[in-house]
């Protein structure tokens, strides 16, 4: 019975530690946005010299050290950390480079909009929920149409009844940076 306690406990640890990369992982990154840019497996002054925090500009690109401009907006991290490391060994700058961008916190919001108490930009975190980021802009207001929130996620909109979520709490849907929540004032509908 220890020996399957202390297996559960290391699942929950591993899984509690690598879930937020895995999120954070599959979200794309977007123009405008900060990330820092990391170079390992190489002499240690060639990682002062690669290594760099970059805004992603208007045109979705970044300028990589030795390699030049490259798109990035649309993918996702690992995605970009890929390309960078593969465009360093075909170029015979690294034989076994390996990149990590990591967004800036601040530049992965949420906005959160209409009839909540204190509407915003709430900052992305690999738990972020529909109900949470609502929760993060102060709630619900008394004039909030729960049953009809919109969720838009890189131009599509979906209707989500988050009376559900209270009863159902796995129904709440889990939100990427750049997502937008509106709710609606009840008995109004704008769509």
């Amino acid at each position: 019975m220890k020996r399957l306690f202390s297996y559960f406990a290391f699942f929950l640890i591993v899984t509690a530690f690598l879930a937020p990369r895995l999120c954070l992982a599959q979200a794309v990154l977007r123009a405008g946005e900060t990330v820092d840019i990391r170079l390992a497996q190489v002499p240690p002054e060639e990682i002062a010299a690669f290594s760099s925090t970059q805004t992603i500009d208007e045109g979705g690109m970044l300028n990589i050290p030795y390699i030049g401009k490259i798109k990035v907006t649309g993918l996702d991290i690992s995605q970009v950390q890929q390309i960078i490391e593969t465009k360093l060994k075909e170029g015979k700058f690294y034989t076994n480079p390996t990149i990590t961008v990591t967004p800036q916190a601040s530049t992965r919001l949420v906005n959160v909009t209409g009839e909540v108490k204190a509407p915003g930009r709430v900052v992305y975190t690999a738990d972020l929920t529909v109900m949470t980021s609502i929760g993060g802009s102060g709630g619900f207001n008394d004039f909030a149409d729960k049953k009809h929130v919109k969720l838009t996620r890189n131009g599509k909109v979906q209707v989500l009844d988050t009376t559900k979520f209270s009863k159902d709490p796995s129904l709440d849907v889990k939100v990427l940076p750049g997502d937008q929540i509106f709710v609606p004032q009840s008995g109004l509908f704008s769509w």
